[in-house]
């Protein structure tokens, strides 16, 4: 399947936390949750850790996931992420995000805000 979205699921380090969310680019994303892009509730609470991904064939159904999902009890959430990841385990490798795919959206949102401020 070519995917058009992706449902994911990420946590804290001590897996105290979890936040829902759908994108078309998964890697550009997740590295964007890491480098803590955007100020909210998962730099807040150090929300960066993959743990759980599903792919969809178009954004609507990707949406309507995403949702669902979100109506869940957490325990639902944690079944759903121990049935695919038991141990827990960062994911990001597995979908090509590492410590040089963060530096570039780094960069990349850096020259974004000079671009802006000029």
């Amino acid at each position: 399947m070519n995917p058009s979205s992706y449902v994911y699921i990420i946590t804290n380090n001590h897996n105290s936390v979890l936040y829902t969310g759908v994108t078309r680019d998964l890697p550009r994303r997740l590295a964007e949750h890491k480098a803590q892009i955007k100020k909210g509730f998962t730099s807040k609470y150090g929300v960066n850790k993959l743990v759980y991904y599903e792919m969809y064939p178009t954004l609507l159904e990707g949406i309507s996931r995403e949702k669902q999902i979100k109506n869940w009890k957490r325990s639902w959430k944690e079944d759903l992420i121990n049935a695919f990841n038991p141990s827990w385990e960062d994911l990001s490798a597995e979908v090509g995000v590492d410590d040089s795919w963060i530096d570039a959206v780094r960069k990349h949102h850096k020259r974004l805000r000079a671009f802006e401020e000029e």
